[in-house]
């Protein structure tokens, strides 16, 4: 989120996340798809980027970073 200039959102964004990992940390695979929680964050980044007139293509590329990365 500092890339793309929206470090403030960070709280916000983090209490919309909030119950997605279980009380030990872990990614709850059995429950969730790990790509459809990348998707879905992937539009908060968005939404959050229009409103704040950010470069939008940029958190574009945080679904294919996090994949490409991590699943």
């Amino acid at each position: 989120m500092g890339r793309l200039g929206l470090e403030g959102h960070f709280g916000a964004l983090a209490a919309q996340l909030d119950g997605v990992f279980g009380a030990d940390g872990v990614f709850p695979h059995n429950r969730l798809r790990f790509i459809d929680f990348v998707d879905d964050v992937e539009e908060l980044l968005e939404e959050v980027a229009w409103r704040e007139g950010g470069d939008k293509k940029a958190a574009d590329r945080f679904e294919e970073y996090m994949l490409q990365h991590y699943s």
